[in-house]
């Protein structure tokens, strides 16, 4: 089924509102950014003291529960101290804010993650959106007022005063990313083995592994990452994997380091310090790193059940985006997965922006509900999980909030540096990054584009 909404031929006047957008990571802030533009007044709501969300590192987790398994956490980064992009710089930017090099600073393609927090900084510096920004402020409830949809109180504490604040709001925007919130698996045994357990939310450096043999669970991609690191300190690092028949790139770090070892999934855990895998082989292990995913949580959210997190799937939600029953007024930004993240945050705060202004219209509740409910039938049918509901791992979406809000597609240069890249890590996993010879000409094609030379710097 496809869903078109409505965009008004006639210039009409914009109706602005006000907004509370909670998070000023990148989704958040590009779209506050749209929102700006768009004439609505904006609100955002940040716990930290910085910009950056996922992207602002946060070095101590000591007070972090390793499996965080509290209901707030203390720490909202899950980024660790060596990560570099899994992208090349050239994809990431925003539409008017190319990713370029910077003298003085990574110049890398694929830069460590201090860099894209420059990048954000410096976007944020050029669009003037630090005044619209609340640092230091916890969102601790967002609820309509009397059950009217066009009316949101959102509670808000001060973190250094504890002074708490409550406003009224038109509308909130939930730009709170989701990678934060630990996804474990659930192992027999779990509970009462006596070794070391954290989730690779609380990871940041090698050190603490040192001589241990370490079990690191997941094999996605900072499962991998991390192993690689691991390896240069540990005794041993064993690799747990769901299915043995994994990437060639994998597979090459595996033969390269004798102190690594591929596994299957975990069977038990015992007491007395053993983890037993599917096929009855077992090893004692000292700690187990579970590099399993993250859930999507929304704590202070209170929508009478309109809206719901079961299983990982966040619904119903029409395009990844609006309650029906809320919509337009309460709206999530970054919900997709597998994405070429920036770029499509930007389409979809577009739309979200467009819509509340009245510039266009989203479908009747009834034909939401019902495109809802055909995507889950064809994830279904594709045998993909509930809890992977959101993976998008195309570039429909992008294209399609564009066609929403009347923005052009992704740039087909975008698409194609980014299936070459996959293409290359998934054979080449340590390499990639820094040897790209195979990406070379298209890269020269992709840098005449003018998009390259627009402004990165504040006008004088």
């Amino acid at each position: 089924m496809v869903l078109e909404t409505t965009k008004h031929e006639e210039p009409i006047m914009s109706q602005s509102k006000t907004v509370c957008v909670i998070g000023a990571g990148p989704s958040g802030l590009v779209s506050a950014r749209e929102l700006k533009k768009e004439g609505h007044k904006v609100v955002v709501m940040e716990q930290n003291d910085d910009v950056g969300g996922q992207w602002l590192y946060q070095p101590n987790v000591e007070e972090e529960d390793p499996l965080g398994k509290t209901k707030t956490l203390k720490v909202h980064s899950s980024i660790y101290s060596s990560l570099r992009l899994i992208s090349p710089r050239e994809v990431m930017g925003f539409s008017d804010f190319p990713f370029t090099v910077k003298e003085g600073r990574d110049t890398r393609r694929f830069p460590g993650h201090e860099e894209l927090w420059l990048y954000l900084k410096d976007f944020c510096e050029v669009f003037g959106l630090r005044e619209m920004i609340r640092f230091n402020v916890r969102v601790e409830f967002v609820g309509m007022v009397n059950d009217d949809m066009k009316r949101w109180r959102v509670k808000s504490v001060e973190k250094k005063s504890g002074v708490v604040i409550e406003e009224v709001f038109d509308a909130v925007v939930v730009a709170t990313g989701h990678y934060s919130y630990p996804r474990l698996p659930s192992i027999k045994g779990m509970d009462l083995w006596k070794g070391k357990q954290v989730h690779s939310h609380v990871y940041r450096v090698p050190d603490p592994f040192r001589d241990e043999v370490v079990v690191v669970v997941g094999c996605f991609v900072s499962g991998p990452d991390i192993s690689i690191e691991l390896v240069k300190v540990a005794k041993e690092v064993h690799l747990s994997a769901k299915s043995l028949n994994v990437s060639a790139g994998v597979t090459k770090a595996i033969s390269k380091y004798k102190n690594l070892h591929l596994q299957p999934q975990i069977e038990s855990l015992e007491e007395d310090g053993r983890v037993i895998f599917v096929d009855g082989s077992w090893i004692v292990a000292d700690t187990i790193l579970y590099c399993t995913g993250y859930c999507y949580k929304f704590p202070f959210l209170e929508s009478k059940g309109r809206v719901e997190v079961d299983d990982n799937r966040v619904g119903p939600l029409f395009e990844h985006t609006f309650p029906p029953a809320l919509s337009p007024y309460l709206s999530f930004v970054g919900i997709p997965r597998k994405v070429i993240g920036f770029p499509l945050f930007e389409s979809q705060g577009k739309w979200i922006a467009k819509v509340l202004s009245g510039k266009t219209s989203l479908p009747s509740y009834d034909e939401m509900m019902q495109s809802i409910f055909e995507l889950y039938r064809a994830r279904e049918a594709n045998g993909i999980p509930k809890h992977n509901t959101h993976d998008t791992p195309d570039f429909d979406y992008c294209d399609k909030y564009a066609d929403y809000s009347g923005y052009p597609h992704l740039e087909v240069w975008r698409k194609k540096l980014c299936v070459s890249t996959i293409l290359r890590s998934l054979d080449n996993l340590e390499t990639y990054r820094d040897s790209w010879d195979d990406d070379h000409q298209l890269l020269q094609e992709t840098l005449q584009d003018p998009y390259f030379a627009q402004r990165t710097t504040t006008p004088l």
